[in-house]
């Protein structure tokens, strides 16, 4: 279904400009990072869809194959009902995935604790290599993987390969962090003459690596990658809506050399394995992506003997300022793009707009433009931008905002359920657009579906006072030509990741070593995030040591 018609054309055409996120990196390669351009896109094209034939074909008439656990290296099937992932396109099954107990979460966390002292006292720069070597199996499997995600979690073509691409490039940041570093061992200065002293970061042990579904590749990746290559091990639980993509990452490691034991994987319900895994009191850290209500559970739950690292990324209500400056194209482009790639499903997305009152009525007719003309359905086809949501609960909490919005204020655009071929058999909603007033609700709960709020503010500074009012302070940014603003907005908007006057995504399109993921407020812990020079530091602890020369 393409959702424009008439004028609507040369709006469609520029979003695809925009989309058209990669760099070539060979003549029969391309590299998408969200936000560059020029490709071959035939031979992308063929390329993904040669991966998507592949990967269909392993399918069958039953729809998949049934998958273990994997615990020390060795497959495990316990005897719980298996979860059935079913693809949000169509409902298709894509295979039965293992269930992992809380006695199966044991026996991961005691092959992760066997194996952490040989792999944490292995010198660092063979860790960097085996990490490297995953990091190129990643690129050699991206379009397979890519393929995978578009089927698992509903991302377009160019979402899903930016998966794959951001998990290889996150591996290759945190193992150069550990180069940089030299390993993180620093000589220190001398008290007396007969002292020899270091500082040595040391890896804290076992790490629960727990992901959420939207990125189940690039987070699960860098999480991970960040873990390992400090010496820790790992008990990794993908999303309940993403295993295969999970258990790909497991095989890309297992076939780079990562010896057995260091990285587990426990496919799981989050209420059974997920909440047993942190619990556990052999895990000596945990990195977890996902809800802030989780999130702070898992900070105020996993500390009881003594404080253990605990580092999070919880989720953001990102807003983007339009002022009466702006390129109004460009703001909308930017709006468009971060509010609508997948589905609205990411913690950097656009979810709420505060417009200047002198261009408001300009902007927004620009942005419905650009609503219009994107194509909707089955991301796997080519240029598709806008696909299903992940579930039938992402639906469902779809259709209450819309209600709260058509109660508080006035839907624009979208605002339904898609029906009708190819819709009825996945979970696909109307992109969607309200205007609100300042004080509703929705300008404040994050909800993770495609509706935007819109609000019409007065000037910068009511602008930015709105924008801090949530408890969230992830992503934000701001279409202005006036230095000032753009000043005044770094200043004093609470957001760890900002972006000024960006065409290819008002909020989003972080990457390895460009933009640092940190979240502020109720959308992260520790202040340092990933993508970022300080993040694989966190992993690991400090150790003083003092030689006394005889």
């Amino acid at each position: 279904m393409d959702a424009s018609n008439g004028a609507g054309g040369d709006a469609r055409a520029a979003i695809r400009r925009s989309f058209s996120n990669m760099t070539v990196t060979a003549s029969t390669q391309s590299k998408i990072t969200y936000t560059s351009a020029d490709v071959d896109w035939d031979l992308f094209h063929r390329q993904f869809d040669d991966a998507l034939a592949r990967v269909r074909s392993r399918l069958g008439g039953g729809g998949g194959r049934d998958y273990p656990l994997y615990i020390g290296g060795s497959a495990v099937t316990p005897p719980a009902e298996p979860i059935v992932d079913l693809s949000p396109i169509d409902g298709s099954v894509l295979g039965r995935f293992a269930a992992a107990t809380a006695a199966d979460v044991d026996r991961a966390v005691a092959a992760a604790r066997a194996a952490k002292t040989a792999w944490g006292r292995r010198d660092w720069r063979e860790r960097v290599a085996t990490l490297r070597r995953a990091a190129a199996l990643t690129r050699e499997r991206k379009f397979e993987l890519a393929a995978i995600m578009s089927l698992e979690v509903g991302k377009s073509r160019l979402e899903s390969m930016g998966d794959a691409e951001e998990s290889a490039d996150l591996i290759d940041y945190y193992c150069g962090q550990m180069d940089d570093a030299g390993g993180f061992v620093r000589q220190m200065a001398q008290v007396t003459p007969i002292e020899r002293n270091s500082d040595v970061l040391r890896p804290y042990g076992v790490f629960a690596c727990i992901a959420p579904f939207n990125f189940p590749l690039a987070l699960s990746t860098g999480m991970s990658s960040a873990a390992l290559v400090a010496g820790n091990t790992v008990v990794y639980k993908p999303a309940e809506d993403a295993p295969w993509t999970g258990l790909k990452l497991y095989e890309v490691y297992r076939d780079a050399g990562l010896p057995a034991g260091c990285f587990n994987y426990l496919s799981g319900h989050g209420s059974e394995a997920g909440e047993a895994l942190w619990r556990h009191a052999g895990v000596d850290g945990v990195v977890f992506t996902g809800s802030k209500e989780i999130g702070l559970r898992i900070h105020h739950g996993i500390s009881s003997r003594w404080i253990k690292p605990c580092l999070l990324e919880l989720g953001g209500k990102n807003a983007a300022i339009v002022m009466d400056t702006a390129d109004l194209s460009a703001a909308a482009e930017g709006v468009a793009r971060s509010a609508f790639g997948l589905q609205n499903q990411k913690c950097s997305a656009t979810s709420r707009v505060y417009v200047h009152q002198r261009v408001a009525e300009p902007f927004v007719a620009h942005l419905l433009e650009q609503t219009k003309a994107l194509k909707i359905g089955d991301p796997t086809a080519r240029d598709v931008f806008f696909g299903p949501v992940i579930n039938a609960a992402a639906v469902e909490k779809f259709e209450g905002a819309v209600a709260r919005a058509k109660k508080d204020g006035k839907i624009l655009i979208g605002g339904a359920r898609l029906r009708g071929a190819p819709f009825d058999r996945g979970h696909y909603v109307a992109p969607t657009i309200a205007t609100l007033p300042l004080q509703s609700a929705l300008f404040l709960e994050e909800l993770f579906v495609p509706l935007l709020a819109v609000g019409v503010v007065s000037g910068l500074e009511e602008a930015i006072a709105e924008t801090n009012k949530t408890d969230y302070g992830l992503t934000a940014g701001i279409f202005s030509q006036r230095e000032s603003d753009i000043a005044r907005f770094f200043d004093d908007v609470e957001a760890g990741v900002c972006y000024v006057n960006k065409r290819t995504g008002a909020t989003t399109g972080a990457w390895p070593g460009a933009q640092p993921f940190t979240g502020w407020k109720g959308s992260g812990s520790s202040g340092k995030g990933g993508c970022g020079p300080y993040y694989v530091a966190q992993f690991m602890r400090e150790q003083s040591r003092t030689v006394i020369e005889p």
